[in-house]
Parts: C-alpha cells; structure tokens; sequence
C-alpha cells in the first residue's frame, strides 16, 4: 500500500454506484495505470506503488456493480476512443 493509503486507509465505496460512479471509477482506471520503474510498477500519474490508491478504489467501485472484465476493458475502450 501506498503511504498515503497507510495513512487514509481505503477510500469509501459509495453508497449507491450509480452511472456517474461507474464513470468516475473507469477515468480512475484508465487514469492511474502501471508503468515500470527501475524500483518496480508505479502509477502513471502520481508515482505511488502500483495499484495506487484511485486505481484500487475504481476497480472496488466497478467490482461491487459485478462488471467482468471483459465489460471493463469495453468501457475502458469507450472512454478512450476520440470524441466526435
């Protein structure tokens, strides 16, 4: 875990995972990936060990809604494609 996780804990599930909250999980996916580092995968966007904080509480998030992984990787690509 991460120092600031050590020290925060896990951030809270919401209370209803609505289709906003799905959202905001899969930016948090797509957002705080693994990239390597000489010391090992850190995420991309703020260097914590990966899975950062963010990136464990967004899958948390699209794992209570029961998404596969395979919706997952679909809802990562939709949010990814270029907007019209």
């Amino acid at each position: 875990m991460d120092s600031i996780g050590e020290i925060l804990g896990e951030l809270p599930l919401p209370p209803y995972v609505t289709a906003e909250g799905i959202g905001f999980a899969v930016k948090a996916v797509t957002v705080h990936v693994a990239e390597q580092w000489p010391d090992g995968l850190r995420c991309r966007n703020d260097r914590a060990p990966h899975p950062c904080q963010l990136h464990r509480w967004g899958r948390r998030v699209l794992d209570h809604r029961d998404l596969t992984d395979r919706r997952i990787r679909a809802l990562v690509a939709e949010r990814e494609a270029p907007q019209r």
